[in-house]
């Protein structure tokens, strides 16, 4: 029985591709895997948080790139200005075909303004931790919004 044999000669520079042209190819093909289109019954999540965080995400099968290219989520690193953050923050909020939009807590912080002004049902704004920034409660927009509905009830029930 004959059982071909491939010799592979590679450099390492042909193996090594640069780091960054593999990771943005990467995200490009996880975004792009199943084309979702909006309709009544179906919507996107956003995202906007660190790389790991995205990514993970993305993995899940989150991504979306639309016909212009342009993605359901942003990636905020140090050189991502809170100008880039606000402007993702308001086009996400904005879009017709987006439910949720899962901001990092401490990304949430740079923009607390705008997240606390808020008050659209949808998209709901999540406030999500990351790996290096831990879940702090005081500064959840939603969670402080929930105690004061609820301290404004028992304080209502208690006067009848």
């Amino acid at each position: 029985m004959f059982v071909p044999r491939f010799a592979f000669h590679f450099s390492i520079h042909q193996i090594l591709i640069n780091e960054s042209m593999l990771f943005d190819a990467f995200l490009y093909q996880m975004a792009n895997r199943a084309p979702v289109v909006a309709t009544r019954n179906s919507a996107l999540i956003a995202m906007i948080a660190d790389e790991d965080t995205v990514v993970g995400f993305l993995l899940a099968g989150v991504g979306n790139v639309d016909l212009r290219r342009k993605t359901n989520y942003l990636i905020v690193d140090a050189k991502t200005t809170v100008k880039q953050i606000e402007d993702a923050f308001k086009d996400f909020t904005a879009r017709e075909d987006v439910a949720i939009v899962l901001i990092s807590q401490y990304v949430a912080n740079m923009i607390r303004f705008l997240v606390d002004s808020y008050n659209k049902p949808v998209p709901a704004i999540l406030e999500i931790p990351s790996k290096d920034h831990p879940y702090d409660p005081a500064h959840d927009s939603v969670l402080s919004r929930v105690k004061y509905l609820f301290s404004s009830e028992s304080v209502a029930s208690d006067r009848r």
